[in-house]
């Protein structure tokens, strides 16, 4: 499939193929992904996140939902995303709606998480100014002290965004810029791909 990937019919199954192949050629984080969200203003946003779930539906991550990009994804509930594998020479694109995961999905996430992280989640106003960096740290003593030694549940505005994509594109690198791209498009979440190969 490497070769011919342009003759494939369904992008989950070459996705998962190339993510395979990141995961053992990247030195590090093959699931980082950037994430493109625009504000209610329509002024457009990016930042790097990391892909914590691939299935039929979509594409998983988690975040603050009080942040920036969960702010802006409440607006539109609508995202895109780029994987770049620098060492593959290889990048995929995704465009589509988004959506919530489910609160046992999140809850389950959320509890595989290290305890730090956990109580990192409580003590983080994500995106929000912050004064110094003793106050960053007294917060996260303020919660380690809250929870002492028991259980840490998911904070309320903490919570996983699944987007179901209507578009992926693959590309590959090749010689003299001639690149390999095709995209899968659909016109609903649940409908039926199409495929077009794209000059480069």
């Amino acid at each position: 499939m490497t070769q011919d990937f342009t003759d494939a019919h369904e992008p989950f199954a070459l996705f998962e193929h190339w993510f395979a192949e990141a995961n053992e050629k990247e030195i590090n984080d093959p699931n980082a992904m950037c994430l493109s969200t625009v504000d209610k203003e329509g002024m457009p946003d990016a930042r790097m996140v990391l892909l914590k779930g691939l299935e039929p539906r979509g594409f998983v991550f988690y975040t603050n939902s009080e942040s920036a990009k969960g702010t802006e994804l409440s607006h539109t509930m609508k995202a895109a995303l780029i994987f770049h594998w620098k060492s593959l020479r290889r990048q995929v694109r995704v465009r589509g709606p988004v959506e919530l995961v489910s609160t046992q999905e999140a809850d389950d996430y959320f509890a595989s998480r290290p305890r730090d992280s956990r109580i990192g989640a409580w003590a983080s106003k994500q995106s929000r100014p912050l004064e110094t960096r003793f106050a960053l740290e007294k917060a996260v003593a303020r919660e380690a002290a809250r929870f002492g030694l028991g259980e840490v549940p998911r904070p309320p505005h903490w919570n996983g965004y699944r987007i179901r994509p209507v578009q992926i594109e693959f590309w590959h690198d090749r010689p003299f810029r001639l690149h390999d791209r095709v995209t899968f498009f659909r016109d609903e979440p649940d409908g039926a791909w199409r495929k077009e190969r794209l000059y480069p």
